[in-house]
């Protein structure tokens, strides 16, 4: 997860808000139609104190059984008329913000999408997936009710102490009289309660990576038979929400009794005086019944304001959370160096470049490549210094080197899944960064070590998008024919991390989805570790035809997969050391002869 986290006690709640209005404004007809609608409802509302101050003051004062009649049919019509309002409010803001909330969610996708490695890299995938469910949920809830009803609550709050006032102005300021300490306390309780519920949804979002992490490593869980530790681990988690939880609780509460007891205290002490005016004959009956009516038609507008403001807070905390995301850089998809951000600065006008540009097919390039991950300290060593490596056009060239020597960070900047620090890396005399990732990453395919696929159909996973009569190719190539005898052949669905197949069959699947493509250049990282030794032999005799007509960088660790290479490269401590034959470095590198001893195949390899 994050390493840092907002401080929500100084942001504004309503300036966070506000950021939601881009998404807003293509539905705001209808939501400001629905917000209309319902202060007209609640409006009607406050008609019926009046009415039933004309039937006290006429109709039953008068015995007048008729008028009676009439103003039950008004009171009737009026409520009716309310409900109806409400329901069309309800009506017109279910569709935009289903809306709203769909174009947030594939919005967040698509960034995610874009944004770079060492931003995944940082984020467990847990706080994630919160803020694409339960903060768009609560978001969809804000802009559903509480946003409407603040604004409609007020305009009835106002409208009602208005007639209030007019009905009789001495009672009207008993029943003002709370005003200032519900004000007083609803500003505590804001302050109080954002940082509550900004930590409530940090600590689901840490719930929900323990969850996800727990069901897809649970073969490692039930293996080392630690489910009572994970359930420990689960446990303190859900407590520690809970405790959250309760303490968001207790603030609600006592807002809540601040809310409604004052009010309440003041509408008894209106009905006190209220009453002795009538007995003294300064007021009316219907005047206070009117009175008292439109002070309890305002209690559910005022007893509101608390969990209005708490679901306005949690609310502001899942938009700040959204943002945290949406704020995050992506990749650019323009040159690093045209947009400023590569370290080195073009020549001068007339200047000679340190790297004369190549001729056209001239492979693979590094020149002097540094790399440092994004998140290392300022003063560690790089983990790449001063790499300088040529694969010629068709070329292979296996990469070799200790755990720890920078052979995965290598591969990966090819693609640029991450950005090096300082150097080029050019494809054929081209600089990647002057290309775009579209267009970089159709010139180049990886098979990583660990070889990742999703929860859809093997023809899926392989091709990715590709053209469909490459599939047998491929799956041929990778040795991977064991696809067609599957339920139901290519088609069949593999499950989630295709975790219903042996290691070796993902891999081969990875090392298909490679070479699916005919790609110009082809990463592979280890891609045949967890093959035996008849099907790693298979799939080398398939892949030397494929390698026959593409520049390659592979990293190996076994004399087997080194022999595919046309030449070798060592890597340590971040510094490519020597470049040869396998036969050759064998014979004059003694750090290269250790590795290659270390599988117990340097013999049969000679």
């Amino acid at each position: 997860m994050p390493t840092t986290r907002a401080t929500p006690g100084k942001r504004s709640a309503v300036r966070t808000l506000l950021r939601l209005w881009p998404y807003v404004r293509p539905v705001r007809a209808r939501l400001f139609t629905a917000a209309f609608v319902a202060v007209l409802a609640s409006c009607t509302g406050l008609v019926i104190p009046l009415v039933l101050k004309w039937m006290v003051d006429g109709p039953v004062a008068d015995r007048d059984p008729a008028g009676v009649w009439l103003g039950a049919l008004f009171l009737l019509l009026l409520g009716f008329g309310e409900a109806l309002l409400f329901g069309l409010r309800r009506w017109l803001v279910a569709r935009p913000l289903s809306h709203v909330e769909a174009e947030m969610r594939a919005d967040l996708y698509g960034h995610l999408q874009r944004l770079p490695v060492a931003f995944h890299d940082r984020w467990a995938s847990g706080q994630l997936l919160s803020r694409g469910t339960t903060d768009l949920m609560l978001l969809r809830m804000f802009l559903a009710f509480p946003l409407t009803f603040l604004l409609v609550n007020s305009v009835t709050i106002l409208v009602g102490v208005i007639i209030m006032l007019i009905q009789d102005w001495t009672l009207g300021l008993v029943i003002l009289a709370p005003a200032v300490p519900v004000i007083v306390s609803c500003l505590l309780f804001e302050q109080r309660y954002s940082s509550v519920a900004r930590q409530a949804q940090d600590q689901v979002g840490d719930l929900t990576t323990v969850v996800e992490e727990s069901v897809l490593g649970i073969r490692i869980i039930k293996g080392f038979g630690r489910h009572r530790s994970q359930a420990r681990a689960f446990w303190e988690l859900s407590r520690t929400l809970r405790g959250t939880e309760l303490r968001k609780a207790r603030l609600l509460a006592a807002i809540l009794s601040v809310i409604v007891t004052l009010p309440e205290v003041a509408i008894g002490a209106a009905l006190v005086l209220g009453s002795v005016q009538v007995a003294d004959g300064e007021l009316s009956a219907g005047t206070l019944v009117a009175f008292l009516s439109t002070a309890l038609a305002l209690r559910w507008p005022i007893d509101s304001i608390g969990f209005l403001l708490a679901m306005s807070q949690d609310a502001a905390s899942a938009t700040e959370r959204y943002f945290e995301v949406m704020d995050e850089a992506p990749e650019a998809e323009t040159s690093l160096r045209g947009a400023g951000l590569y370290q080195h600065a073009a020549p001068p006008r007339g200047a000679t470049s340190p790297h004369p540009p190549a001729p056209d097919n001239d492979g693979l390039r590094f020149h002097n490549v540094r790399f440092r991950y994004p998140d290392a300290a300022p003063d560690s060593p790089p983990t790449l210094d001063r790499v300088d490596l040529h694969i010629r056009p068709g070329e292979s060239m296996a990469l070799v080197g200790a755990t720890g020597s920078g052979k995965t960070a290598l591969t990966a900047l090819v693609p640029r899944l991450h950005e090096l620090t300082d150097g080029h890396i050019t494809l054929d005399g081209e600089d990647i960064t002057a290309m775009s990732r579209e267009e970089l990453r159709s010139l180049v395919a990886m098979a990583f070590e660990e070889p990742t696929l999703f929860s859809a159909s093997v023809g899926e996973n392989v091709l990715m998008g590709a053209d469909g009569h490459e599939l047998d190719r491929a799956l041929s190539i990778a040795q991977a024919d064991f696809a067609h005898a599957l339920p139901q052949g290519t088609d069949t669905k593999i499950g989630e991390q295709g975790l219903s197949l042996s290691g070796g069959q993902r891999q081969r699947l990875a090392l298909a989805r490679a070479v699916v493509g005919r790609p110009r250049f082809l990463v592979l990282d280890d891609p045949l570790s967890a093959l035996d030794v008849h099907t790693e032999a298979a799939v080398e005799a398939a892949l030397r035809d494929v390698l026959a007509d593409t520049t390659a960088l592979i990293v190996a660790h076994r004399p087997s997969t080194v022999l595919l290479a046309d030449r070798v490269a060592l890597l340590s401590e971040g510094r490519i050391t020597a470049v040869g034959t396998h036969q050759e470095l064998l014979r004059t590198n003694a750090e290269y002869a250790h590795l290659m001893s270390g599988s117990g195949e340097t013999e049969d390899a000679r």
